[in-house]
């Protein structure tokens, strides 16, 4: 069977798809077109074998509430460009930090999950003047995910072993691809709450995220962002990179996390709190990894209180 075309993640609904260029590369961007020309901007990145699609629900909820809401598919991601290189932290960063400029604003709001999240705290410590605020999706501070990993039995059993995997060549990739996807349906189950698999949408969210990973050049572009955050550990740019990141940050910073959550255990984002003293922390019951796709009515009020707040 033939891999999806890219432009196969341009779906129709109530936004318009756009192509940016910054940072030296093409970035897909989809928002909803009605916002005022000074309206605040605020940047959705998606998570690993995720793209744009997972924002669905934030788009039109947070535009509504008077926000230039734009979701991007990240470097390597959908229908954005795929280089070879450029999947570590500073490079990522860049990225964004040079899309709210491409789209000339001096500041946004930053929305993240999982390794989305891992950008945004990367870009508000490496461009702090082009962030105004961040919220994450179950996506704690790298240096609190380290010492969690290090040092908690429970998180490192969590997530090392899909780490570990991840790092050798090529089969990870065939894996990820294999069966349409079927890897990345197997995951997104083994992560979530026992609700959104029985609800109408979630088939519909698969067949879309199975097919996103088999666009040529899609998988080994997120296996990447694994492979640099583990190896990166052993090498002296990974370990300049965590200096970079062990700095307080003073920020307006909200942190949604699902009770439930099976791979990113409540006790490590609790540990944030040592490099974001100001940090809330919103729990949503009975969900897992993906709150903002499994309640997405619950995060949004959430989103839409801290940002309004902070509008």
């Amino acid at each position: 069977m033939a891999a999806p075309d890219p432009s196969t993640v341009r779906f129709d609904g109530p936004w318009i798809h756009r192509d940016i260029h910054a940072n030296g590369i093409r970035f897909h961007v989809v928002e909803v077109g009605d916002a005022e020309p000074d309206a605040p901007l605020v940047v959705l990145l998606h998570g690993f074998a995720d793209f744009w699609w997972s924002w669905r629900h934030q788009l039109t909820a947070l535009s509504e509430q008077g926000f230039r809401v734009v979701a991007m598919d990240l470097r390597g991601y959908g229908d954005s460009d795929k280089p070879p290189r450029g999947y570590d932290g500073w490079t990522l960063a860049g990225d964004v930090a040079g899309l709210i400029r491409a789209m000339g604003y001096g500041k946004a709001t930053l929305i993240g999950h999982a390794d989305g999240g891992l950008v945004c705290w990367a870009t508000a410590l490496l461009h702090p003047r082009l962030v105004r605020s961040i919220a994450l999706i179950s996506s704690p501070h790298p240096m609190a995910l380290k010492k969690a990993v290090v040092r908690d039995p429970y998180q490192r059993r969590a997530l090392l072993p899909s780490f570990l995997a991840y790092q050798v060549p090529l089969r990870p990739e065939r894996r990820l691809t294999a069966d349409n996807g079927a890897e990345v349906e197997r995951l997104v189950r083994s992560r979530s709450g026992p609700t959104w698999p029985q609800q109408p949408e979630f088939a519909d969210v698969m067949t879309k995220m199975r097919a996103a990973i088999r666009i040529p050049g899609v998988a080994h572009s997120t296996l990447e962002y694994q492979r640099w955050a583990f190896r990166s550990q052993l090498r002296p740019e990974g370990r300049r990179f965590m200096r970079l990141m062990d700095q307080v940050l003073r920020i307006p910073i909200v942190q949604i996390h699902g009770e439930l959550d099976p791979y990113v255990l409540t006790r490590t984002v609790r540990r944030d709190k040592h490099w974001a003293p100001g940090e809330k922390l919103r729990t949503i019951a009975g969900v897992g990894h993906y709150a903002h796709q499994e309640a997405p009515e619950r995060v949004n009020r959430e989103l839409e209180d801290f940002l309004l707040t902070e509008k």
